[in-house]
């Protein structure tokens, strides 16, 4: 039910009616009246009286409407109507200032008879009203700081560089340039100079405060601390490098023919012009040394090094599990880094050094993926001429690296992966090798670790042929060294004591 206030006339010729509402109303069915209008009966509903929880739902819905027409930065004459207004039902029936209400729901207002229903669907109104307000308020909040924030630091790098110019100091402000100085004059291949370009144009079109701009750095300081074109002078003497390897190792004869055989090669290459035939690729080896432990793989490997003169890097490969160990991760990956082999390549500072690939045959696999597949295309002397780390994405010539692989036995090797290196076994020492080999190595290095002269303590031939036929039995001569470092440190304690006798 309504009372018409006042009639008037609208701007384009229509007529309209201000009414103010008095109560609610159940229309009931049509009646003839006067006129052309359309006369409906209806039945005043008595408003019911406010309940207590009526009332305190009221409160609540003041409480929501004031803070949401704070937030809105206005409404003061909604405000005091709102205080002015004590029925809940009547309150209730003020919702439709909420901003965005929808038709739909002024209607349901409308059409719910029960005051305490009312009250509490424009409580529930209000209060997501306030709730989007509030988190739009929020969003304008951040974005605005984090504006903020950024024009600062702008403006402080501006008054840092001027600071730095003035200083003489402004030789880092343009990182671009200390990348290409950084780069120029190096030998980098044509594909890895046009990734060098492309990521450098990138870098100057990315903020500082981007996580990519720290990515593109990380990567562009991996690629210049690789040895490109630097490549270490073989020692193609072989008579030399026969006699270094026999300095230090006693038997081992299979294996050492093989390193003379390699020189051979590379200095019949040299003297013949073809050093760098098939299509640029060099002479490269993959050779795996597979016998017991002890009998000297791993110090083998330093001894070819010595020979050879290059660099020597050591890759223990036992016990990883995870492809991009070898591999490497890719760029996306928080913490991302090259694998092994880039790693290794930077260390030795050269691009053709001895790689010392350890327990080869230890290498395992579990969900993260398969090393020994990874390796594959490390090993592989049609492959790695190209190999390609996840994290670089660039090739990396590995032609001219010498593999030395070391294991203990064959049958935890792939099969693709045995096929591509060249098996050369350590069966063990005889024992008269093992006597050579603790007269001329061992009983002076453990001479020295234990503080003895040579003249302090001296083993004659009988004394280590019963050393190695009562003490030992192994193929390698790992525990003849602890034997031999036992009796030694006996002699120690006798000397420090202050009585050398004989032992």
């Amino acid at each position: 039910m309504a009372t018409v206030e006042s009639r008037l006339t609208l701007p384009n010729g229509q007529a309209a009616l201000v009414v103010r509402g008095e109560s609610r109303a159940h229309v009931g069915g049509g009646a003839v009246g006067t006129g052309e209008a359309l006369w409906v009966e209806a039945e005043v509903v008595t408003a019911e009286d406010a309940t207590d929880r009526a009332v305190e739902l009221a409160r609540e819905y003041r409480a929501a409407a004031r803070a949401l027409l704070e937030q809105l930065g206005g409404g003061r004459r909604i405000g005091s109507v709102l205080g002015d207004v004590e029925d809940p039902g009547a309150l209730a029936d003020t919702a439709g200032w909420i901003p965005d209400l929808a038709l739909e729901r002024k209607v349901e207002l409308l059409e719910t008879v029960d005051p305490e229903a009312r009250i509490a669907l424009a409580l529930g109104w209000a209060k997501e009203a306030l709730a989007e307000v509030e988190l739009a308020e929020r969003i304008r909040t951040d974005v605005t700081e984090g504006m903020e924030k950024s024009q600062r630091e702008f403006l402080l790098r501006q008054q840092l560089a001027a600071i730095r110019k003035e200083l003489g100091e402004d030789g880092d402000d343009d990182p671009v340039a200390g990348y290409r100085e950084r780069f120029d004059g190096r030998d980098l291949p044509a594909d890895v100079a046009a990734a060098v370009d492309r990521e450098l144009a990138k870098l100057e079109r990315t903020s500082t405060q981007s996580a990519e701009y720290g990515w593109i750095r990380a990567w562009l300081d991996t690629l210049a601390e690789l040895p490109w074109g630097e490549r270490s002078d073989d020692h193609l003497d072989l008579a030399e490098a026969r006699a270094v390897l026999d300095a230090d190792h006693t038997g081992l004869d299979d294996v050492k023919q093989r390193i003379v055989e390699f020189l051979a090669v590379r200095k019949l290459r040299a003297e013949r012009g073809t050093a760098e035939a098939e299509g640029g690729r060099r002479a490269g080896a993959i050779i795996a040394l597979v016998g017991p432990p002890g009998v000297g793989k791993t110090s083998l490997g330093e001894s070819i090094t010595r020979a050879l003169g290059r660099s020597f890097v050591r890759v223990a490969l036992g016990g990883v599990r995870d492809e991009a160990e070898i591999r490497g991760h890719r760029r996306t990956y928080v913490g991302a880094q090259p694998g092994r082999i880039v790693r290794a390549l930077e260390e030795a500072g050269t691009m053709n050094p001895v790689f010392l690939l350890d327990e080869i045959d230890k290498v395992g696999s579990d969900w993260r993926g398969d090393p020994s597949s990874a390796l594959l295309e490390v090993l592989d002397p049609a492959q790695n001429h190209s190999f390609r780390d996840h994290y670089l994405e660039v090739d990396l010539d590995l032609s001219d690296v010498l593999f030395i692989a070391t294991a203990n036995v064959l049958d935890t090797i792939p099969g693709p992966l045995l096929d591509r290196v060249e098996v050369v076994r350590l069966d063990g020492y005889t024992e008269d090798e093992k006597v050579a080999i603790a007269r001329d190595h061992l009983v002076a290095r453990q001479l020295e670790r234990n503080g003895l002269h040579p003249d302090e303590v001296v083993f004659d031939e009988d004394a280590l042929r019963a050393v190695v036929g009562d003490y030992t039995m192994e193929p390698g001569v790992r525990d003849l060294e602890r034997q031999l470092g036992k009796v030694l440190r006996k002699a120690a304690t006798r000397i420090a004591a202050g009585d050398p006798g004989e032992p």
